[in-house]
């Protein structure tokens, strides 16, 4: 009782048959000085015909889980207006996620299944205009940098070099799809691991700076002689690059 103050418009509701404890609490919230207390069943409330916004407290004794109820002690209570609602069907945490959902605040759970909650300091069905407006000044200001003459700056040009701005060729961007790198995962079925073999055999060919004794090789097979490394092969221009296979390389027994 000590939620209600002076001048207060109270709203009493029970459910049953009237009984003593009821009427001795009517009876208190009527001694309390300057107070006005309406009593109404549970079962006729939506009859009464309330006002909206009419109390500035509320006693119910009814189940949290009628949510219709529930909804509209919160249409007819005053914004900051409290509800205290004593519910024997359920726990006092049911009972406040129940008044929680139905758009109540400040939640408390008191003693012999009775439950207080608060209305937000607003008017249910409430709006207001939302602005969106956007000031372009201030955006611009956000991407503004502020830079002085004196300041270094880094030339763009001066972080590549020529290098970096060659073109890779296709044979170096392949990768195994297993290891992600051009390295060939131990059971290679996709040929990277026959073309980096192939690779190292051409770069190993290379680097032994194969020469003929003759000068006569590039003519083709009628002009080589028996132990050419380069019998059963195409001509070639002269100073063309040729690379030998393993069995090329090996000399004839």
């Amino acid at each position: 009782m000590n939620i209600v103050q002076e001048n207060n418009h109270v709203l009493y509701i029970w459910a049953g048959a009237v009984n003593a404890d009821i009427e001795k609490e009517v009876n208190q919230l009527k001694s309390i000085p300057n107070v006005r207390v309406n009593v109404e069943n549970a079962d006729r409330v939506f009859l009464a015909n309330f006002s909206k916004s009419q109390f500035d407290v509320i006693f119910a004794n009814i189940s949290t889980g009628n949510s219709e109820l529930v909804s509209y002690l919160l249409k007819i209570v005053k914004p900051k207006g409290k509800v205290v609602v004593k519910d024997d069907s359920m726990q006092g945490e049911t009972a406040c996620s129940n008044l929680l959902l139905s758009g109540f605040i400040n939640i408390v759970p008191l003693e012999n299944n009775t439950v207080v909650g608060e209305k937000p300091n607003y008017e249910v069905g409430s709006a207001a205009k939302l602005s969106f407006g956007v000031n372009k000044a201030k955006v611009a200001a956000v991407w503004k940098l502020d830079v002085d003459d004196d300041d270094e700056r880094i030339d763009a040009d001066e972080l590549l070099d020529d290098e970096d701005k060659l073109k890779p060729s296709a044979d170096s961007l392949r990768v195994c799809g297993t290891t992600g790198k051009r390295k060939a995962c131990k059971d290679c079925s996709c040929g990277l691991a026959e073309e980096l073999e192939a690779d190292t055999k051409n770069i190993a060919a290379q680097s032994t700076g194969t020469k003929s004794s003759c000068g006569s090789c590039y003519l083709g097979d009628a002009f080589r002689c028996a132990s050419c490394p380069y019998l059963g092969m195409p001509a070639f221009k002269p100073g063309e690059k040729i690379l030998l296979s393993d069995t090329q390389m090996k000399a004839d027994i």
